[in-house]
């Protein structure tokens, strides 16, 4: 039987034709932009007094200029109207766009070619809210990361393509100005068509009035952004990424010709090795995370942010360019497969930082600022991408070598990470726990799309071992509020942990009557709020591996607060290291180490029939004989 997978998009009119679309403005958007920066670099002193230098930073200033102007006004408009019909609006604009261009092109007019470039920018910001917004609209939660991994991979691959083929038409002797510009046109064409497959997308805020000054709206988006304290910090992550991945693009060509000794080839080389490396950790990022928004990846992919950059560092050190060589003798020499390796690494882990950033903002956000939301965070990506262009040139003037920027930014990044996980501790949480049921164990997980979307419900389960809280917590894809024994919610180290994921410890009346009522308090108070609460009805952990009775806490519960419970249990972790399968006592002796297990999850219960002997027996079935 077929597994369900990403790449199965590729085939449903949903995603397709969005897909293609997106990878052909992408990749048109830099057949463009490098044939112009190519032919201004070797052309400019016959059509400009200024330097090839002044313009290509003009050109870069010209195209990324319209972001932050008007990405609010692009997210208003994606939000108030239907958005298929909007791609394809924007599309015919991009082919209005290259037929200036390419008459800037024929004319070796650079005021042409610049206004071009300008609408080019202009278009990409028109497009950029659309591009995120409507993934939500037409993917399945369980579909989301792969859909955004299969984007962020088409957006780097097209980048990569779209480089090269602008680089190579515009050098073609004669006509290669000419060529470039018709085939912008021609790619844009081919975009328009395959934009009108793209299914209807209603509008999410059609009465939405818009506000056509673009300072107070980004102001206004930025402060809603702001009140999403998960979704702001999402934003900072992914801006920080842009400021990473221009610091080290923009110093490719320097740092391949000064310190790698490789000529323009080699620059090519490099790109294509960093953006293999991105589109291959997007890709990789739904097999790794379950089909589900898995945050914990981000802190995974900011580690190998910092450890590859430092490498990379420690690996140019002793390398001095002599002479320029191309492709073939760059890969002769040993020491530069290091570099090679640690530019792959970077992308890599790139893409598992970046996917399920985009991701948890589509999620997390309302739907009807969506658009306006991941506006304000493009608004944020063109000023950390402006600002790592200036920090480079204080930096590089100051003295330190482009490897020596690396080593910084890497640092930077650290910091900056760590800023973050501490601020929402709920992305290093999800990395324990990802990491937990991805080294000590295998997990088999089925039926958990029985657990509801939203509202608030209980899940209860059998308890097995000390980590049981966190194995569930991992295979979710909401997060869980867990009633846990006091005792276990104050186990050193895991303490930490269970504070982290928001536990509520609580005592039996005998110990503590007063902690057992704030339990149960703070329990109605977060089902009232559309929360999960996650509780282990044996009130103890097991001694003898075997489920014992259901306490009727759970009854006052669902009296408290009528909601659904589902009912779930786990296998295999009997005679883990964390369970009591060693003389009585759990974390005594290494084994379990790679254990299969299983987390089984049935339909909601109605919670006028959610009782401790009913709830028990579901379990017990779901558990059968293994333990």
């Amino acid at each position: 039987m077929h597994a369900p997978n990403q790449y199965d998009l590729l085939r449903q009119r949903r995603f397709a034709p969005f897909f293609w679309t997106q990878f052909l403005g992408a990749g048109n958007d830099n057949v463009y932009k490098n044939a112009l920066i190519i032919f201004v670099a070797f052309h400019a002193a016959a059509h400009s007094a200024y330097d090839a230098n002044t313009l290509v930073n003009v050109a870069a200033g010209v195209f990324i200029l319209p972001f932050v102007i008007l990405s609010a006004t692009a997210g208003q408009l994606a939000d108030k109207y239907e958005k298929s019909r909007l791609i394809r609006l924007v599309k015919l604009f991009e082919i209005a766009i290259m037929v200036v261009g390419a008459a800037g092109f024929w004319l070796q007019d650079l005021t042409l070619l610049f206004a071009a470039l300008a609408l080019m920018g202009v278009h990409s910001t028109l497009f950029g809210p659309v591009k995120y917004a409507i993934l939500p609209q037409h993917l399945k939660p369980e579909e989301l990361i792969g859909g955004n991994g299969l984007v962020e991979m088409g957006t780097f691959v097209a980048i990569l393509l779209g480089t090269i083929a602008g680089g190579v038409v515009v050098a073609i002797p004669g006509y290669g100005p000419v060529l470039a510009g018709l085939v912008a046109v021609a790619v844009a064409i081919a975009g328009w068509l395959v934009s009108r497959g793209i299914p209807h997308t209603p509008a999410v805020a059609p009465d939405l009035v818009l506000n056509w000054n673009p300072f107070t709206e980004t102001v206004k988006n930025i402060r809603f952004a702001y009140g999403n304290r998960v979704v702001w910090l999402s934003m900072l992550g992914i801006s920080w990424f842009w400021y990473y991945g221009a610091t080290f693009l923009t110093q490719f060509p320097n740092f391949a010709k000064d310190v790698l000794g490789g000529d323009e080839h080699v620059v090519t080389l490099l790109l294509a090795l960093f953006s293999i490396g991105i589109g291959a950790g997007s890709l990789l990022c739904e097999r790794l995370s379950g089909r589900k928004v898995e945050i914990g990846l981000v802190p995974f992919g900011s580690i190998g942010l910092t450890v590859f950059a430092i490498d990379l560092w420690l690996a140019t050190r002793s390398l001095h360019a002599t002479e320029l060589a191309g492709i073939a003798a760059f890969l002769a020499r040993p020491e530069h497969w290091r570099v090679v390796a640690d530019l792959m690494l970077i992308g890599l882990f790139g893409g598992f930082y970046i996917v399920p950033l985009y991701a948890l903002i589509q999620e997390r956000s309302e739907a009807s600022h969506r658009s306006r939301i991941i506006a304000a965070n493009n608004i944020l990506n063109a000023v950390f991408m402006v600002a790592s262009a200036g920090f480079a040139i204080v930096l590089l003037g100051q003295g330190l070598s482009i490897a020596e920027l690396f080593l910084v930014t890497a640092i930077l990044n650290a910091v900056i990470a760590l800023f973050i996980y501490q601020l929402v501790p709920e992305f290093l949480m999800r990395f324990l726990a990802w990491l937990l049921i991805h080294t000590m164990y295998r997990v088999r997980k089925e039926g958990l799309e029985n657990v509801p979307d939203e509202g608030g419900c209980i899940v209860v389960c059998n308890h097995v071992s000390y980590v049981d809280a966190i194995v569930i917590a991992a295979c979710v894809r909401r997060p869980i509020r867990f009633i846990m024994d006091h005792r276990i919610f104050r186990v050193p180290v895991l303490n930490w942990l269970f504070r982290t994921m928001q536990a509520i410890p609580v005592a039996s009346a005998r110990e503590d009557p007063a902690v057992k009522e704030a339990a149960f308090t703070t329990a109605a108070a977060a089902l009232r709020a559309g929360e999960v609460v996650g509780i282990f009805p044996e009130g103890a952990l097991t001694g003898d591996g075997e489920m014992h009775a259901f306490r009727p806490g759970i009854e006052r519960m669902v009296a408290d607060t009528p909601v659904p419970v589902v009912p779930m249990a786990l296998s295999g972790l009997w005679g883990s290291f964390f369970s009591r399968s060693y003389e009585g006592r759990a974390m005594r002796r290494l084994r379990g180490v790679f254990s299969r297990i299983a987390l089984t999850v049935a339909p909601p219960v109605p919670p006028e029939r959610a009782t401790p002997e009913a709830l028990r027996a579901q379990v017990l079935a779901l558990r059968g004989d293994a333990r």
